[in-house]
């Protein structure tokens, strides 16, 4: 038997703690500290759990639940610094604020295992220091051959390597170079797995400033060194706010304190890190899913330790580890990509205010649309705005024309009007580019037998089939099904009687291709941008001139500078206003008062066409007046009458499970013992809207309660009290923003 998987009875000197595992646990369980090992709250340790050890935190005094004579010992010390206390506060509100368990959301903070590891030794190879990589200075005796020779000469021009990278680059053997060690002539070296982390340099030149853009860095600046403050920094696109909070990054690393900058879209990041290599002269730290694991495990290390200073990411970057934290910045902090929607549902946004509220330290909140929530809370006084009301150095806002698509004649299974069709041709013909907005992946959203009328469904979703005529498959962009298109109908046999209806970015494109035979065109959207570095390849034709015309999906919204992009047109303006969605008319406005902002960033003026079969509606109205601020305000009165977020209060409890029967009981008890309490109303339970999610079956409940009411301690005493039937899961989502 393992002894470190032994107990032994307590003794005078032996301690007990808690230890938190970052497993789907409500509390810490307890543990003895052996004699000669000292711990401390945030210590990471490995533990006996079961028949297995694993990794946790200290985190803090025993509980005392459990009969010291029965607790195991903590197994071995991990030689890493503690987790710092402000992160176990963190956890412990993320926790109890969206009722997740507590080891789910240490989990987050724990999320590359091997990073608990010690560095692997790797051993690399460089010239003696007596050898100048010439054959005279080879100790006597050593025969030069010319495998030797482009040894030496690629270590005299080098640095210290791999022996398969030598032997690689030398065109040899790994014998050879064993051969020039054994000799004297070859020195090896052990190092670290982690190489060294670039430091960015806060006193590089920035961009020259405006008189409005210096005025407000200097108060963002200001900020860095008094404590904890939410700033709203509200700047119409293409203002330069990337400019203005570099600032303020500077300054935080100047005082050697560590930064988060959280954007929404990995495609972001490309764009963003090159503007800030340029601004300080090395890239940051980068966090997200497609950063390979052997970064991410480096990048960890280096947050905990406090070597990592600036770090970019997307909203997981929340929830590393730092030290030293001492700026935090929510860049299109409006975006609800910040909002996670399984495992713990939290939105970033709003924890790295409580964050940065518990580390004592500022926050920028930067939107060109900010959120109805951040708005309200400045009209509260809890934040503050600082406004960039113009375009940076010539460039002048769009102009904003919609294109009432009642009036206009369009050819059967078309979709540009010929208003826009002309406007792109004089556009191309001057020289320009242009770029088509379509919120809608694949080539269409809906594949129908046109002898029966079958539509082709997910099997395990109720939800159409997408083709994606480009991959020649059919996918589900729920679950991920993917399949190729079935030759026959699936309930009347008919063959090639398929039709494909309504239009996707590829059927855009391939219109396009029609209207525009000489254009240059792309497809801009995550089936074809996987990574920054697409991304980044893409913006890079773009400036180059290699593409005329741009098709592309919300991916390509924001955060993008093409200098002679002068006209944006909008396929389907009316696309998001449909379905009932609380925040439908705000984050329609937000898209596509985005997507029109790529437009005239540069000396050229822009034009932005939305096509659009509700020119009355409000949202088309305030994006051709340009009256945000009306918008907002008309929004807050009639999210008030209704006493809806944010000035109210939500929470969904969602059930789900595969036996449909069992789903709608526990649906139906809960709806029974909903609580009866003043302020608050529970509507359902009800079909969610996509009833069927990978085979299990949803229903929903939705508490609305008054901004005055403890929704958590309700929730706690009513959700938790249920027992649900094998198979059924509750999950519970504060402050909803999908209601699908």
């Amino acid at each position: 038997m393992d002894p470190a998987l032994s107990t032994r009875p307590p003794t005078d000197t032996c301690d007990a703690v808690s230890v938190l595992l970052p497993l789907p646990l409500i509390a810490p369980y307890d543990y003895l500290v052996p004699e000669n090992m000292e711990v401390e709250p945030g210590s990471y340790v490995e533990v006996p759990l079961g028949a297995r050890r694993a990794t946790g935190v200290v985190w803090g005094p025993a509980r005392g639940d459990v009969d010291q004579q029965k607790l195991r010992e903590i197994s071995m010390l991990i030689d890493l610094p503690p987790m710092p206390e402000n992160l176990r506060l963190f956890v412990d509100w993320v926790a109890r604020y969206t009722l997740a368990r507590l080891g789910s959301v240490l989990r987050m903070t724990m999320s590359v295992p091997r990073a608990l590891e010690p560095p692997k030794v790797t051993t690399v190879y460089r010239l003696a220091p007596e050898i100048d990589g010439k054959s005279e200075s080879l100790p006597a005796g050593v025969r030069v051959t010319d495998a030797r020779r482009r040894v030496l000469n690629v270590l005299a021009t080098g640095w210290p390597r791999p022996a398969s990278e030598i032997a690689k680059a030398a065109n040899t053997s790994a014998t050879v170079i064993r051969g020039l060690t054994e000799a004297g002539v070859l020195q090896p070296i052990a190092v670290q797995e982690d190489g060294p982390v670039a430091q960015p340099d806060p006193c590089r030149a920035g961009a020259v400033l405006s008189d409005a853009q210096a005025a407000a860095a200097g108060e963002l600046v200001a900020a860095v060194d008094s404590g904890y403050s939410v700033t709203l920094l509200d700047g119409v696109t293409g203002s330069g706010k990337t400019e203005v909070y570099f600032e303020a990054i500077a300054a935080a690393l100047r005082a050697d304190r560590q930064v988060i900058v959280l954007l929404p879209e990995i495609a972001l990041t490309a764009d963003w890190l090159d503007r800030f290599k340029q601004r300080f002269g090395t890239p940051p730290l980068v966090w997200h899913s497609d950063v390979p694991m052997s970064l991410r495990r480096r990048n960890w290390r280096a947050v905990l330790r406090g070597e990592a200073k600036l770090v970019v990411g997307a909203r997981s970057a929340l929830m590393l580890p730092y030290r030293d934290l001492g700026l935090i910045v929510i860049d299109e902090e409006h975006d609800p990509s910040f909002k996670q929607d399984e495992g713990v549902v939290y939105n970033a946004r709003d924890m790295a205010v409580v964050r940065a509220h518990i580390e004592g330290l500022p926050v920028i909140l930067a939107s060109a649309t900010p959120s109805l929530e951040t708005v309200n809370n400045v009209w509260r006084g809890k934040y503050r705005r600082l406004s960039l009301p113009e375009r940076f150095a010539a460039a002048a806002l769009p102009t904003i024309r919609a294109i009432d698509m009642r009036s206009e004649k369009m050819d059967r299974q078309n979709w540009l009007s010929p208003s826009l069709v002309t406007a792109v041709g004089e556009t191309l013909a001057a020289g320009e580019q242009a770029m088509l907005f379509l919120n809608r992946r694949g080539y269409a959203p809906l594949t129908l037998c046109r002898a029966c009328g079958h539509r082709l469904d997910c099997p395990q979703c109720t939800a159409w089939l997408v083709e994606h005529r480009l991959q020649d498959r059919l996918q589900c962009h729920h679950c991920g099904y993917s399949a190729p298109p079935p030759k026959t109908c699936p309930s009347c046999e008919a063959e090639d009687r398929f039709a494909a209806c309504g239009p996707g970015v590829e059927r855009l494109a391939e219109e396009s291709r029609e209207k525009f035979p000489d254009a240059r065109f792309e497809i801009m959207s995550s089936d074809t941008v996987h990574k920054p570095a697409d991304a980044q390849a893409l913006v890079r034709r773009m400036r180059d001139r290699d593409i005329d015309l741009l098709i592309g999906t919300q991916i390509m919204a924001k955060g993008f500078h093409f200098p002679l992009l002068t006209l944006v047109g909008v396929i389907d303006a009316d696309l998001g206003l449909a379905g009932g969605d609380l925040r439908a008319a705000e984050r329609t406005y937000q898209l596509l008062h985005q997507v029109a902002g790529r437009a005239g960033r540069s000396e050229r003026p822009g034009t932005v066409m939305l096509q659009t079969f509700q020119p009355e509606h409000p949202v088309m109205q305030a994006l051709v007046g340009g009256d945000r601020d009306r918008f907002i305000e008309n929004e807050a009165d009639a999210r008030k009458q209704h006493n809806m977020p944010p000035f109210g209060r939500l929470a969904a409890v969602i059930v789900s499970g595969r036996d449909e029967r069992n789903v709608d009981e526990t649906a139906a008890a809960l709806g029974r013992s909903a609580p009866r309490v003043d302020g608050v109303s529970v509507l359902g339970p009800a079909p969610a809207p996509i009833a069927v999610v990978r085979g299990r079956h949803r229903r929903r409940l939705l508490m609305r309660a008054r901004k005055d009411v403890n929704v958590q301690d309700l929730l706690r005493r009513w959700v938790f009290a249920m027992k649900p039937a094998g198979g059924v899961r509750i999950s519970i989502d504060v402050d909803p923003y999908s209601f699908m």
